[in-house]
């Protein structure tokens, strides 16, 4: 039998504050909240009956009766359970059997509670599930062979038939970024599993190192704002000399170190050549902000954090984002540099990408197949996505196309970022978007 702690949390996702809802839209969830009313069996007797572990009682929400955090056995290789398992953290808010579920497949760790916009949209069940080995869902001892695309949409497929005991309502995947891959992963490999899928800025790379960013990378935006961000990634690595002592002094007040990457004047090159690509996927300083001449080091410096994040080539950083990089060099793919037009100013780089990245003493080999086979399932077979994306988000670059072949849908927001999501987009995408997701449910 299982004991329940009781928790607490104070995070009340902006995702539950969505802009105006359709009629049509409120008509389902006042339709799925009445079945709420008919629900006779118990969620608690359900839960001690499922392999879960370290359950604690979460103060619920608004719309929910009961939320949960757990952790979820699952075999290490979902081929042969007798090698082990490990226990994956599940976040499970509740509201009634009948309702639609949304499962939030997250690409990396869970290390809080929140609602996804379809949860907050529906006012449905959720159930949020982190990533095998990353977080608290790592086996006791890593081997790096059962870290693949198969095993973690196993992991998903499990969650999935041991709920659907319970819930009889109609199931949603959704995922942002790697979580959005993972939706698309979990569906090339079990698509019976769920009715709507909802994956946003999710790439679907080719090659470790994919050319179809460095082609986006040339005509993103203006070609005024792309001279401008060339000049200035020139103008820092010649001045890294002037620049670097502002670079460590910032860094070490982070307690960012960078033994990995090769030191703080690697590092410095690193950050400075991914500033293109940061400055577009994220978004957050318009190329008016970028300095000139003038500007001090230490104005430099923080404009260049604020761009891209320096932690991103920290050894806390890198050493906690291992299992990424090595899904990236093995199934996934992932980016590098354009090394031409910089390589007289380079003084500690040579031809590297993330290599430092990845684990030691583990063989990898890059193996494309598998994004092959996926891209063939989704332009030709995968019925009710529905991709969001930004427009200027770099990993936009490698998007995947469709067909129309199915009734799968893309919806970009113009100039968006990383960052986009249903709520930020123009409310004529939002009520579309809406309309889309509700007629699948109802097919």
């Amino acid at each position: 039998m299982i004991t329940f702690a009781t928790g607490h949390f104070n995070h009340l996702s902006a995702l539950t504050k969505l802009t105006r809802i359709p009629r049509f839209a409120l008509l389902l969830v006042f339709i799925v909240s009445w079945s709420t009313l008919q629900a006779t069996s118990s969620i608690e007797d359900f839960l001690s009956k499922l392999p879960l572990k370290n359950v604690k009682v979460l103060e619920r929400e608004s719309f929910y009766s009961h939320i949960y955090e757990v952790m979820f056995e699952q075999p290490v290789d979902h081929r042969n359970p007798e090698k082990g398992s490990f226990c994956q953290r599940l976040y499970i808010s509740h509201t009634g059997m009948e309702m639609p579920v949304v499962l939030v497949t997250e690409g990396y760790s869970a290390g809080y509670y929140y609602t996804s916009e379809p949860a907050a949209l529906l006012r449905c069940n959720q159930i949020i599930a982190e990533h095998r080995y990353f977080g608290n869902s790592v086996p006791d001892s890593v081997q790096w062979e059962y870290l693949n695309t198969w095993q973690s949409a196993s992991d998903h497929h499990r969650i999935v038939e041991q709920f659907n005991d319970f819930y009889t309502g109609k199931w949603i995947s959704t995922g942002i970024s790697k979580g959005g891959q993972t939706v698309m992963y979990h569906s090339f490999y079990y698509p019976g599993d769920v009715d709507v899928r909802i994956p946003y800025v999710a790439p679907l790379n080719k090659s470790i190192e994919d050319p179809r960013i460095y082609s986006f990378l040339d005509q993103v935006g203006s070609k005024a704002c792309r001279r401008k961000i060339r000049k200035f990634q020139k103008y820092a690595l010649k001045h890294q000399e002037e620049l670097l002592p502002a670079f460590r002094e910032f860094s070490e007040r982070k307690g960012y170190t960078y033994n990995l990457a090769g030191g703080y004047a690697t590092a410095f090159e690193y950050c400075v050549l991914e500033y293109s690509f940061a400055f577009w996927q994220w978004g957050y300083v318009s190329c008016a902000e970028i300095p000139g001449k003038s500007a001090t080091p230490e104005q430099i410096i923080a404009h260049m954090n604020k761009v891209g994040g320096f932690d991103y080539f920290a050894d806390k950083f890198v050493i906690e984002y291992q299992p990424f990089f090595y899904q990236s060099y093995t199934e996934m793919g992932y980016y590098g540099y354009q090394l031409e037009a910089f390589r007289p100013y380079l003084q500690h780089l040579g031809q590297r990408g993330f290599e430092f990245a990845l684990p030691e003493d583990t063989e990898v080999t890059f193996d494309n197949s598998t994004q092959l086979a996926l891209e063939k399932y989704i332009t030709e077979e995968a019925q009710n996505f529905i991709f969001i994306y930004g427009e200027y988000d770099t990993w936009s670059a490698t998007a995947v196309e469709l067909s129309g072949n199915t009734n799968s849908r893309i919806f970009y927001k113009e100039k968006g970022s990383h960052r986009t999501r249903i709520r930020n987009m123009p409310q004529e995408q939002q009520d579309e978007i809406f309309r889309v997701l509700t007629g699948f449910l109802q097919e």
